[in-house]
């Protein structure tokens, strides 16, 4: 499965402008990479301009318009996530649409971020664990502050999910915790991590890139740097049940030991 990566800077508080260029990059990767599936990044329709949400928020027509470019390009795509409003509430919401364009999944922030106001303006998400197929086996998503949450991952992980994607506005200083958690999660889950980070800043962040995908043994397979880039790479899903029959971690689990 060849996977494009999408990591982009965010126009704050301008979802017309985003649109045009989530639009463009996507049928660049589509162009030069030919990829089964491209992800993009967490809020890039609005970024963090949550004092404005009531205005910029989005309505339901992204889902539309997402769902006819994932058909146009024939291409899975894990759209990130997007700032919207549903009924009274705001979301911070993750969908995925397969290469015919229909919805398989959607994920709204569990965690909610308070050193970036989130819990001010959003309501976590009410779907919980979320789980989707992808071309070669099963994928699940976490967004940005649930990476620091292993229940989480482990969940998706006895559900069966063999690629997990994590889709960030991850800022400086914490580049490091960046790196570590995303290898951790892959190590402990033994799964294939696909990690993709916004870059730029706005008003009160700067954010910190370096998307990257990680293999089963924690090996990064590939990684960006700190600007505007497209990362492709091949992936081999058969490698996480080999990984998981050589360290039989979750046939020697004992959760009735450790129950939370």
């Amino acid at each position: 499965m060849r996977i494009s990566i999408i990591q982009m800077d965010v126009v704050f508080g301008d979802p017309e402008a985003n649109w045009l260029q989530v639009e463009e990059k996507i049928a660049q990767a589509v162009r030069e990479e030919q990829p089964d599936l491209v992800v993009l990044p967490e809020m890039w329709n609005t970024g963090y301009d949550l004092t404005r949400f009531e205005k910029i928020a989005d309505r339901g027509s992204l889902q539309k318009k997402l769902s006819l470019l994932a058909k146009q390009h024939g291409i899975t795509l894990v759209a990130g996530s997007i700032g919207e409003k549903e009924g009274d509430d705001f979301y911070n919401t993750s969908y995925v649409f397969s290469a015919d364009g229909q919805k398989i999944a959607r994920y709204g922030k569990v965690h909610l971020f308070r050193l970036m106001e989130e819990e001010k303006v959003l309501t976590p998400g009410k779907e919980g664990k979320v789980v989707f197929p992808v071309e070669d086996g099963v994928g699940g998503v976490m967004i940005c502050y649930d990476l620091r949450f292993p229940e989480l991952a482990r969940s998706l992980a006895i559900e069966g999910v063999q690629i997990l994607f994590v889709l960030a506005q991850w800022p400086h200083p914490r580049l490091n915790h960046w790196r570590i958690l995303n290898q951790a999660r892959a190590i402990e889950n033994q799964m294939m991590v696909v990690a993709v980070n916004r870059v730029g800043s706005d008003p009160n962040n700067t954010f910190c890139g370096h998307s990257m995908v990680v293999d089963p043994w924690g090996e990064i397979l590939t990684e960006g740097g700190e600007n505007e880039e497209m990362l492709t790479v091949d992936i081999d899903l058969s490698q996480v049940s080999r990984v998981r029959s050589q360290i039989p971690v979750f046939e020697d689990r004992m959760p009735e030991r450790y129950k939370i």
